[in-house]
């Protein structure tokens, strides 16, 4: 008999993706005891070496998504200036092993849950009591019992096993009022893809298809870019299934996308249309992405009409900005374009009441899960606007468990906490800024303007474009004389990480994302944002002397919350140096609470 072991949390996280990865690795942060169940061996979901689907988020200028996914992408230009696939699995792993409250459970597949039945909380009649998964390395159960948990599974996995309420499929036009082409509801999806990646050798390579790979034309990939030079180009069109089961028939549309792939590169190679002698095959996912599954049913479900409209809303926890990008159910089959490119507004607001069940009193979800149509949908599911959706749960997990309450609680009593706690760890909140402390307002500031603690952290067009709050010269000090001795409970420093990374080398496409598709002899090796803040100081100034609070040479990240905790009479920023070896350091935030 296979052993079981069982563990204790306050937050049990089911999935590993961006969106899993960032909920669990918040949730620590704030010192609840957390575990991530992940059923492959690497992190990063689509994300990952297995699958390597890039990152996409909200479009327009100074709408890059910051807090943890920009910690994460800092991090890999720092590590990873080659964009190797394998080193950013290792980013993604080192930010759930350095977490000490984060237990991480790879290559466990989630398999059953126990929950009881009863009047609860607001209205819920389910609660769960735990989860297990079965680790295939160890060859042994794993039962997680949590206060709460998360699904950021992508395929709902705690729907079917807890009773969570769900939809899988298109809305009729007439349900929401969306601008969509389907009159009547159907269980039809956007397909899944098996992608593909090639390398430029400085030789010929030839390739030789198995003859049970598909034959491609020039008729199947009209409408298709099929170049390996493009920058864009990473297959994404080899897609199947969504006129199937999403979830049931995986494997046999798997079977399906693995010889359409090799029959892709079949053409590319030996057709004679392309210049490809010396390229060759450098990766094929055998594991497929997928966009589209189970979609839970939170207290608020996203529409279209709210997306198209720039819905306000009173719980704003995250934005996206990606078209209305819905890709036929025929998938490469589908004769013309394969999917809508609808423009939305960029950045439109989401909220936090789509982040947790309506029938189910302590389950969240994040990802491309989330509450949300399917029209709505096909805009939010993007992994950055995801990664967002992680760390807005993993905040109102620990808030949950601090206050005593349910994530609907959060939602009636901590939801000011709750996007406070958000926008001080750099994430960007359309609408709503940073709350700057009396104290701070009232000090006198020496050596920057106003602009420091103004609570708006980006150059953003809502906030009329206004850019850094200083560009003092390296070495110079700039300085916050407290009215009289005061504790200081933090101090919060922003610094300018190009979030439009143009001074990255390359095209727009090789500078916005963190990976790429197919390499080139030629292609840029990445560095550090030119403008990032290199080395700095943070001193206090006590009735005890001078204290150093942090001193950082290589950084690479774009934001600190720097607990102080002492009663002060000053805070010195000293900004050293930064990455592109110019005189003076940009710098959008300095204040303290």
């Amino acid at each position: 008999m296979l052993k079981t072991q069982v563990l204790q949390a306050d937050l049990c996280v089911v999935g590993g993706g961006i969106a899993g990865l960032c909920a669990a690795v918040e949730a620590a942060r704030h010192g609840i005891k957390t575990v991530l169940m992940h059923e492959r061996p690497v992190l990063g979901g689509n994300a990952s070496s297995e699958i390597r689907m890039w990152i996409c988020g909200a479009r327009g200028r100074d709408n890059r998504e910051t807090g943890i996914i920009e910690e994460i992408a800092l991090e890999n230009l720092y590590r990873n200036p080659t964009k190797n696939y394998y080193l950013w699995d290792t980013v993604l792993y080192s930010f759930a092993r350095r977490e000490k409250n984060l237990t991480l459970l790879l290559n466990c597949a989630c398999m059953d849950a126990e929950t009881e039945t009863g009047e609860f909380s607001d209205g819920r009649k389910i609660r769960i009591k735990s989860v297990t998964g079965y680790q295939l390395t160890t060859q042994q159960f794993l039962r997680v019992e949590a206060r709460f948990f998360a699904d950021c599974s992508g395929d709902s996995i705690l729907a079917p096993l807890t009773g969570a309420e769900f939809r899988i499929g298109r809305e009729s036009r007439a349900e929401f009022g969306e601008d969509t082409e389907t009159e009547t509801a159907d269980a039809r999806t956007m397909g899944m893809s098996c992608l593909i990646q090639g390398r430029e050798t400085t030789r010929p390579v030839t390739f030789t298809p198995p003859e049970w790979s598909t034959k491609v034309t020039a008729e199947d990939l009209a409408g298709r870019l099929g170049d390996p030079r493009s920058p864009v180009e990473n297959y994404w069109y080899l897609e199947l299934g969504g006129d199937r089961d999403s979830i049931g028939d995986t494997e046999k549309i798997t079977e399906e996308l693995i010889p359409l792939a090799l029959g892709t590169w079949d053409y590319l190679k030996n057709s004679g249309h392309y210049d490809t002698k010396t390229w060759d095959l450098d990766f094929l996912g055998f594991l497929p992405g997928k966009r589209e599954s189970r979609r839970m049913v939170g207290e608020y479900m996203v529409t279209q009409r709210d997306i198209s409209d720039g819905k306000q809303y009173p719980d704003t926890v995250a934005y996206g900005g990606w078209p209305l990008d819905d890709h036929f159910p025929g998938g490469f089959y589908h004769k013309g374009v394969p999917n809508t490119d609808v423009r939305t507004p960029a950045p439109y607001p989401l909220p936090y009441r789509a982040l947790y069940s309506k029938n189910v009193e302590n389950l969240f979800f994040a990802g491309r899960n989330i509450s949300a149509t399917h029209f709505a949908m096909s805009s939010t599911r993007v992994m950055m606007t995801c990664a967002l959706f992680g760390q807005a749960v993993g905040a109102a997990a620990a808030i949950a468990v601090t206050n005593g309450l349910t994530p609907h609680g959060v939602y009636k009593e901590q939801l000011a906490a709750l996007q406070q706690t958000l926008l001080e760890e750099d994430c960007f909140l359309p609408g709503l800024q940073r709350e700057i402390s009396a104290a701070c307002r009232e000090a006198e500031l020496l050596g920057g303007s106003d602009a420091l603690r103004d609570g708006q952290d980006r150059a953003h067009a809502m906030y009329g474009g206004v850019g850094c709050g200083c560009r003092g010269k390296n070495g110079e000090p700039v300085t916050y004389r407290l009215t009289g001795p005061a504790f200081v409970k933090a101090a919060h420093l922003v610094f300018d990480s190009d979030l439009n990374r143009e001074s990255l080398p390359g095209d727009e496409m090789e500078q916005s994302h963190p990976t790429r598709c197919s390499t080139l002899l030629d292609s840029p090796q990445m560095h550090m944002p030119s403008p990032l803040c290199r080395s700095f100081t943070l001193t206090a100034e006590t009735d005890e002397g001078s204290l150093e609070l942090l001193k950082v040479s290589d950084n690479c990240r774009r934001s600190y919350d720097v607990p102080v905790g002492s009663v002060v009479r000053s805070l010195t920023l000293i900004p050293e140096s930064n990455w592109g070896g110019e005189e003076e350091t940009p710098v959008f935030s300095f204040d303290f609470r």
